[in-house]
Parts: C-alpha cells; structure tokens; sequence
C-alpha cells in the first residue's frame, strides 16, 4: 500500500476510523531530516500488512499538527484505535519504526 497524504478533511475517515494501526509522519518539504526519512518511510508502507501509512505536511495541516503537539519534525505517531499508542521525533532506522507498530 502506499503512502496516503492525510488531511483535516480525511482525518476521521483514514485515522480515528482505521479497522488498523496508521503511523502518521508529520513532516514538511523545506525538513532535511524529513526527507531523510522519506524513502524509509515509503519503504514501509509497501511492505505494510496490518497496519497503513499517512504523511501529515506540517505547512498545510496545521491544526493537525497542533493537534498532535507537534514541536519538531520528523515526528512518527501511531494511532490505534483513535488514540495515539506512541510517538518518536527524528531519523529512526526501518526496525525502529516496525517495532513502534507492534
């Protein structure tokens, strides 16, 4: 599955209704370390099973962000249920990330 681009429009429907875990990235374009992490990430998503993926722009979904209390980017949260489970801010490694979904 790819990577879905989340927005305040699709926010209920692809995250708090999930049947699945979301790990969220918020991120923005001008964040190197974001698109360090980008490719990791997309990586991710296609080997996704039992969970999906969705990119926060931090620019464009500031209420979002706001809402998740983001300080720094790149933040990963994972969202069960409708209710964040865990967070992460920075590069992490692909293992970090799948051991945040488990």
């Amino acid at each position: 599955m790819s990577e879905l681009k989340i927005t305040k429009e699709n926010y209920e429907k692809e995250v708090v209704n999930s049947p699945v875990p979301v790990l969220l990235d918020f991120w923005a374009d001008w964040c190197g370390p974001c698109r360090m992490l980008s490719p990791i990430l997309a990586e991710v998503a296609k080997e996704a099973e039992g969970f999906k993926v969705g990119k926060v722009n931090v620019d464009e979904e500031q209420e979002l962000a706001q809402a998740f209390g983001v300080m720094s980017i790149p933040m990963l949260a994972v969202v069960k249920n409708g209710k964040v489970e865990k967070t992460s801010v920075g590069v992490r490694p692909k293992n970090e990330i799948l051991q945040m979904l488990k």
